[in-house]
C-alpha cells in the first residue's frame, strides 16, 4: 500500500483554516476516486508540551503507485491539490511512502 502524507504548517488564522478545511477542502477531497483510506490528524503538541512542528496531517492511502497517479492526476485530484493555496497559509509538505505492514 502507498501513502501520500500532507503535512500542514501552522496557519496564520487557525479558525479560518479549520472552517475552510472542513467546509470546502475535505468535501472536495472526498470526490477523489481511488483513495482506499483517509486519516486526518490535528496535532496537540509534543509529549513535553511544546508546539508541534506541524498543525495538521492528512494521510491518503492507495493500493498502488498507478492508482495514486490516476487519482491525483484526475480533475478532482488536481482541483484538490490546487485548493491548498486557498487556505494553507502555513505552508504544505507532501511526501509519499510505502506502508510497511511487517
Amino acid at each position: 500500500m502507498l501513502k501520500l502524507t500532507v503535512l500542514y504548517g501552522h496557519p496564520k488564522d487557525a479558525k479560518a483554516f479549520e472552517n475552510y478545511y472542513s467546509e470546502n477542502h475535505l468535501p472536495q477531497a472526498a470526490t477523489m476516486e481511488g483513495v482506499a483510506k483517509m486519516e486526518l490528524t490535528k496535532f496537540m503538541g509534543t509529549p513535553d508540551g511544546q508546539k508541534a512542528d506541524y498543525y495538521r496531517m492528512a494521510e491518503l492511502y492507495f493500493t498502488s503507485p498507478e492508482q495514486m497517479q490516476e487519482t491525483m492526476s484526475s480533475p478532482e485530484g488536481q482541483a484538490t491539490t490546487d485548493d491548498l493555496s486557498n487556505f494553507a497559509t502555513g505552508g504544505v509538505n507532501v511526501i509519499v511512502g510505502i506502508v510497511d505492514n511487517d
